[in-house]
């Protein structure tokens, strides 16, 4: 992969001074206590009491995590929150950075999902209050738009309303199946977590400087409990509304001179058209605005009548409602290969060649477009959940669950509208400054709304469903004080549902029509139907353009009305859905002894699940729609094992060994399909619903050094064997082997037997993965004076992966890292807890990673092994908080303070070339907080 250039680096001076000062006063302070003194034993009795008593905020957080992740047989990262509000960060994503191995991607500039240890988001599992649960939203295009894999989409909730997060790397019998990454726990607060009744309120304003507006924040939470501790309740709030703009520019893809019909035979500039010269497909910038709306509600009751008996009834309620504009101006006759404005009409007069890339082009009888595009979507997620346990005796319990999740995705309204003018001579890109901020002079005057013809109105509709069912029962019996046995049965029904809409009629709009048509001749729009977009925190060449005026053109078109071939019955559906019933049954044995002088514990045990999949999708033959549904049933037997041995009552060594298994994407399952028979032609495009699961062998080696009270000092190697990766590609094979009905070859010439081109997700070839994770956390207690109120946390983890991928025809491609893997990831974080003051200042970075492989450029990347990625982002955040009084705390916060960037990118070995890249700005919160 080539060096990379113009990559835009954080400075982290500030941060790098202040942890290389607290490493060297750490070894000073280890020197010293290399000399005890006569009363060492007395003092640090003192000195204990001291801690206990003034320990609280951050440096309490850090200690509870550490407590829980030494008290687990498996290699597990927590992060805890004092109280309601009180999460390092404003989002789960964000707060999940932290742990060691896991990074995040972000969307409108707020964490959305998570990698661990270079597994995407689809790797990784997710449990609210012990139940496995989904959440998917909205995107733009260029970030994939709505969520219908199986990742987890963390901003649909806010961090104020959790009290707990827990990543589970390595797996155990009696955590249910379906990660190869991670088993994140998220948990809310209960009321027995709370010493009787509490009631805080946090409300904060929020800025962000790139959007320049300020937004509301809130979180309140009420808990008590009566009848002496036997009854609590407690109900808790999070409301925020955040404004933020995106802007950047873009090129979509890169095409090569031979591509969509080619350039201009007669071009002046004739070495762009050669096949393997490449352009940009839509050269542009780019302005997104963003406006999201967040409301989360918990409530718990729990119940204990006896010492021996405890209930729990746990609700969640989480609501985020967003509206996205986005607006482009561009050259996309180079992307059109007919009509009006193609890219054989362009004529190349001058130009420069750079490593195969036609970096700077000057253009006649070039087409021009601007787009006006307006989403309105929602995601509401429900939980309910009881649980129960009971103790028949000191030695024997069972406990239950049983709950239901539903996340409902809703994006009714994705239109964009868009404008074009032909035949203008003296366009010209240039791409060999800084090629994120590329000049553009688009030969006329960008802001004249003049000589401008309405195109193309596309309007779809998005909905995605996902809802699980769960019941379980465990059992845990003491056999022993050395043995304890656990078991449990668990059931599962998961549902799925995809739909989405797209305008049937053509897009193209009729100039004495106002209803729409498929006539391609102009309609010259009026200049008051045109408004301004302009760049703010981008210094754009240029920075201001025309566009169409959505408002104005979706009422003078009724595109939203109930009638005109606007409405739903004009609309090309495209269904799908899954049905899961898992059930899963385990056995676990708990163990600890002594070998020699090693206190030596641990768990081994056995988890089988049987999965019932049925997928149903639209399929097309020739032309004609059916509805086609596949089932088949599938079995895992999951063997775990995890050891800790206690070297010293300080010094911990632990192994875990699995097998694992995480089901197909989502997506990829349905059995939708198109099936075309045309003379000795038959190609079949579909969905998979016969995928079988990605499953791996996974082991893992940890050290972990206690060293004082909060402090710890830890190391783990992992490896990862994994079976089977899931990718798009094309093979000959014959049809009876798809598992689709012979029924859909009715009315045509072809046989079951016959060989058929598929073009469908397979199981291809996995490979290796291999990494460590380092991880060090150190109260500085040791200090004098004020210094010892600062602390530190670091972590580093380097991840190697390799996988075999394979070209559209389904030869073997290149060999490469996983896609979303990063190869080095780091958190740092340098805190103050003072006993009024307090403070934080925290950097989190990834390095570059693949997001396509092979990337979409076929002669490009086929003839090279060229690659689409993302480059990698080191984020700045801090915050600082003051008690006024026991009760009342002003705190201020800042957010991506360094204003990182998201960029993308295409390349071979030889040359990289720009996709898309956009800034969001900083987010600034100043706030109060009041405990009761």
């Amino acid at each position: 992969m080539p060096v990379r250039h113009h990559r835009r680096k954080t400075p982290v001076t500030i941060l790098a001074v202040s942890i290389g000062l607290a490493l060297q006063l750490g070894a000073a302070a280890h020197a010293q206590e290399t000399e005890p003194s006569a009363d060492a034993d007395a003092q640090e009795n003192v000195d204990t009491t001291l801690d206990t008593i003034s320990v609280t905020g951050y440096r309490a957080s850090l200690e509870r995590a550490l407590d829980i992740k030494r008290g687990e047989k498996g290699i597990v990262d927590a992060i805890v929150a004092q109280d309601i509000g009180k999460f390092p960060d404003l989002n789960l994503a964000e707060s999940l950075q932290r742990i060691p191995g896991v990074v995040i991607t972000r969307d409108a500039g707020e964490g959305r999902n998570i990698t661990v240890r270079g597994l995407g988001p689809q790797f990784t599992r997710v449990r609210l209050n012990g139940l496995e649960a989904m959440s998917s939203v909205g995107s733009s295009d260029g970030q994939g738009g709505a969520n219908r894999s199986r990742s987890f989409d963390f901003n649909v909730f806010a961090s104020d309303l959790f009290s707990q997060l827990i990543a589970r790397k390595t797996a155990s019998a009696d955590v249910e199946e379906g990660s190869l990454g991670a088993t994140v726990d998220l948990r809310t607060a209960r009321p027995f977590d709370f010493d009787g009744f509490t009631a805080t309120g946090n409300l904060q304003g929020s800025f962000n400087d790139a959007a320049e507006t300020t937004s509301p924040r809130f979180a309140g939470l009420i808990s008590n409990s009566w009848a002496d501790g036997r009854f609590g309740a407690l109900l808790s709030v999070a409301y925020s509304e955040r404004d933020t703009v995106e802007e950047g520019s873009g090129t979509v893809r890169w095409a090569g001179g031979t591509t969509n019909g080619g350039f201009n035979a007669a071009s002046p500039f004739t070495p762009a058209l050669a096949a393997d010269v490449y352009a940009p497909r839509f050269p542009r910038y780019t302005l997104m605005e963003h406006d999201q709306k967040r409301l989360g509600v918990t409530g718990a009751l729990q119940f204990k009548p006896s010492s021996d008996t405890t209930f729990s009834l746990d609700a969640l309620y989480s609501k985020i409602d967003a509206v996205r504009d986005e607006r482009y101006i561009e050259a996309n006759s180079l992307s059109k290969s007919s009509g009006a404005g193609r890219k054989n009409d362009i004529r190349v007069i001058d130009g420069v060649i750079e490593n195969g890339a036609l970096v700077y082009a000057v253009m006649d009888n070039v087409g021009l477009r601007a787009e006006n595009r307006h989403d309105e979507w929602e995601t509401t997620f429900r939980q309910i959940s009881l649980d129960g346990e009971h103790r028949f005796s000191d030695s024997f319990r069972i406990s239950g669950k049983v709950g239901t999740s539903k996340s409902e995705h809703r994006n009714p309204i994705q239109a964009t509208v868009m404008m074009d003018r032909y035949g203008v001579n003296g366009y010209s890109y240039d791409y060999r400054g800084n090629r994120n901020l590329p000049v553009f002079n688009y030969g006329i005057d960008p802001t004249d709304p003049n000589g401008w013809n309405l195109s193309v109105i596309r309007l779809r509709e998005n909905y995605v469903t996902n809802d699980y069912d769960t019941g379980q029962l465990d059992f845990s019996w003491i056999v022993s004080p050395s043995f304890t046995l656990k078991g449990g049965i668990q059931a599962k029904n998961f549902g799925f549902v995809s739909s989405e809409r797209r305008r049937a009629a053509t897009e193209t709009i009729v100039p004495t029509n106002t209803t729409g048509g498929t006539s391609t001749s102009p309609v010259p729009l009026p200049t008051d139907q045109i408004v301004l977009a302009r760049l703010r925190g981008v210094s754009g060449s240029p920075g201001t353009w025309v566009v169409p005026d959505f408002d104005a053109i979706a009422n003078m078109y009724g595109i939203f009305s109930d009638s005109g071939t606007f409405t739903m019955a004009n609309y090309n559906p495209s269904d799908q859905s899954v049905g899961e019933q898992d059930r899963g049954v385990y056995l676990m044995g708990e163990f600890s002894t002594d070998l020699g002088p090693v206190p030596f514990s641990g768990n081994f045990g056995v988890r089988y699940v049987r999965t019932n999949q049925n997928s149903t999708g639209v399929g097309t033959v020739n032309g004609t729609p059916t509805v086609i549904t596949v089932d088949r049933e599938y079995s895992d037997t999951l063997p775990s094992l995890n050891l800790v041995a206690e070297i010293t009552p300080d010094f911990l060594i632990r192994f875990g060994a699995a097998k694992v298994m995480a089901r197909p994407p989502l997506g990829n399952l349905s059995p939708g399909v198109t099936v075309s028979v045309s003379g000795s032609a038959r190609t079949v495009s579909a969905g998979n619903p016969l995928l079988d699961p990605q499953r791996a062998k996974t082991y893992d080696l940890g050290l972990e050094w206690y060293f004082n009270e909060g402090a710890m000092l830890g190391a783990v190697l992992f490896y990862k064997d994994i079976d089977s990766f899931i990718q798009n590609t094309r093979e000959t094979r014959p049809y009876n082997t798809s598992g689709l009905p012979n029924s859909l070859l009715d009315g045509t010439t072809a046989l079951p037997t016959d060989d058929f081109v598929f073009t469908v997700p397979i199981n291809t070839p996995g490979g290796g993965l291999r990494g460590v994770e380092l991880n060090y956390t150190q109260p500085f207690t040791f200090l004098p004076g004020f210094l010892s109120d600062f602390g530190m946390q670091l972590n580093y983890t380097y991840v190697d992966s390799e996988v075999q991928y394979l070209l559209s025809s389904g030869a073997l491609a290149q060999k490469e890292e996983l896609t979303g893997t990063s190869r080095r990831s780091w958190n740092a974080s340098l805190y103050y807890e003072g006993e009024r003051l307090s403070g934080r200042i925290s950097a989190t970075n990834r390095s570059d990673y693949l997001i396509q492989v092979p990337g979409t450029e076929a002669g490009f990347n086929s003839a090279a092994n060229g690659v689409h990625g993302q480059s990698g982002t080191t984020v700045l955040d801090a915050s600082i908080r003051y008690k006024i009084n026991d009760r009342l705390e002003v705190s201020l916060e800042g957010s991506n303070l360094t204003n990182e960037a998201q960029e993308s990118w295409v390349s071979n070995p030889a040359v990289e070339l720009p996709l898309e890249y956009s800034e969001t700005g900083r987010q600034y919160l100043l706030g109060l907080r009041y405990k009761f």
